[in-house]
């Protein structure tokens, strides 16, 4: 009898179910976007009821489009969007508000005020990450301070901060909330040093860590679902990721120095550091790639709000493209403008310079420029923001990065992913397959049934880019690029070329 495993990725833009066989092969995807739901204050929420809908169409859809019979689901996985953050009632498992995305920044002044209070650093030391709006904390403690259900249900002891995994576990499962050391270690209330949740953070937020779900390794048992009666019996949900966790499983970064970059709608860099932490204070944060059967491996995490979501700003704000798969071939037909740089801080700006204040700016224009070097600029930013990551890496860590692998939609654009090997001065190796958030807890599901040996994550890759832009030429862009980049964090002064 055929063997599969069902994975469900549920990201920021939408849920896939996702089949691999009894190879670790992709056997099929089914996807479902979700609305994103953004105010004048640019807060950006999802409608819980929404994905979980979603979720169940995906899986009902994966089985329709591939015609793969439903009883050789032996196990399944679930990777998910990171820090989008949900309250709910531990009773009944219904949420009590939006679910507030990773992405939105309406956390500000509370990490503020913890700031002005003189914790910043304390947080930092404990958690590994910076105090930001970006992680959970900030979030939960919006709800807890603006939405009165959530003080209501404080009350009572039923009241549930989570991030999506532990909600979407509990919808499938039931049972007490649960959730992986990768996904508390993204939550800013999770002590990276003790592995436990953080009573005095926690406090500082104003929660309480007996509201926080149960934190388990990765590869454990989350529970049995048959996905609302979709499969004919229920079968063991045996991996839980963040899906960049998931993708650096996948893609077998499992030896520290080796590092793998996801392209997004922001992108996230990660290089495994193994089992003991490496802690930076340049703007890499420090969190937990995994608990895998009692061991930890620590990574260092560089995150950017604006990567693959510049493109679709083009697409969708601007009109300059149709859709994002045309940004390659207009790139690769504009003109080399020297100067010319976009630094997408549309909200702020990510690791490794950490400033919300920051707004964006395009830089070097002439009257030269016109439509394909702005989409070349556009394109270039990226690579540009993820050398950043990878150069700081290198300087905390000691290891040289000779190959970075790379995942998502945008490695499918060649120019990109060129340019990309320039800038870094390394090989950048493309997977076979492109659902590598989901193909992570997928292996530990099927590892942890015996389906899948250990070397189900060596793969060859779909394709090598090389480096063959001179240094000096390296070193003039990458300098250009940084001084952009100092212009938006002096908020708006003119830069000096």
């Amino acid at each position: 009898m055929a063997k599969y495993v069902l994975s469900i990725d549920q990201s920021t833009s939408g849920t896939k179910a996702i089949l691999f066989d009894d190879k670790g092969a992709l056997a099929g995807r089914y996807d479902q976007e979700h609305r994103q739901i953004i105010n004048d204050q640019g807060w950006v929420e999802h409608d819980p009821a929404e994905i979980f809908r979603n979720l169940l169409r995906t899986v009902q859809g994966v089985f329709e489009k591939t015609g793969i019979a439903r009883e050789d689901i032996v196990c399944a996985g679930l990777s998910n969007q990171r820090e989008t953050s949900i309250a709910w009632n531990r009773s009944t498992g219904e949420p009590i508000y939006n679910a507030i995305v990773w992405q939105c920044s309406r956390g500000e002044a509370i990490c503020q005020r913890l700031i002005g209070q003189g914790l910043g650093e304390k947080i930092r030391l404990a958690t590994g990450i910076p105090a930001s709006p970006y992680y959970s904390a900030a979030k939960l403690a919006w709800i807890l301070e603006n939405v009165p259900a959530a003080q209501e249900l404080a009350k009572t002891g039923n009241l549930v901060c989570s991030t999506l995994d532990s909600w979407l576990v509990h919808k499938l499962c039931g049972g007490d909330p649960l959730t992986d050391y990768s996904n508390a270690s993204r939550s800013q209330l999770f002590n990276v040093r003790t592995l436990q949740w953080d009573d005095d953070i926690a406090a500082a937020f104003g929660l309480r860590t007996e509201w926080f779900p149960e934190v388990r390794d990765s590869n454990s048992l989350f529970g049995h679902c048959d996905f609302n009666g979709i499969l004919p019996k229920a079968v063991p949900l045996h991996g839980v990721l963040g899906d960049s966790h998931g993708a650096l499983f996948g893609q077998g970064c499992l030896t520290p120095g080796s590092v793998k970059a996801t392209y997004g709608t922001g992108s996230s860099v990660m290089m495994n550091v193994g089992e003991k932490p490496v802690f930076s204070d340049k703007g890499i944060v420090t969190s937990l790639a995994w608990g895998i059967s009692g061991t930890v491996n620590y990574v260092l995490e560089g995150n950017m709000n604006y990567t693959g979501a510049v493109v679709k700003w083009l697409v969708d704000d601007l009109g300059l493209l149709p859709s994002s798969k045309d940004a390659e071939a207009l790139a690769r037909s504009a003109r080399d403008v020297p100067g010319l740089y976009l630094v997408p801080a549309f909200s702020g700006l990510g690791a490794p310079y950490w400033d919300g204040a920051a707004r964006g700016i395009i830089c070097g224009l002439s009257r030269s420029v016109g439509k394909a070097e702005i989409v070349r600029a556009a394109e270039e930013c990226i690579a540009y923001q993820i050398n950043d990551i990878v150069d700081l890496m290198e300087s905390e860590t000691k290891f040289r990065v000779d190959t970075l692998k790379v995942d998502g939609g945008a490695t499918r654009d060649g120019f990109l992913m060129q340019f990309q090997s320039d800038v870094i001065d390394a090989a950048v190796s493309v997977p076979a397959f492109e659902e590598l958030s989901g193909s992570g807890p997928a292996y530990l599901a099927g590892m942890a049934m015996g389906l899948y040996s250990p070397d189900v994550v060596n793969h060859a890759p779909k394709a090598k880019f090389t480096p063959n832009m001179p240094a000096a030429e390296r070193e003039r862009r990458v300098q250009g690029w940084r001084e952009a980049v100092r212009t938006v964090l002096a908020h708006g002064k003119s830069p000096t070329k």
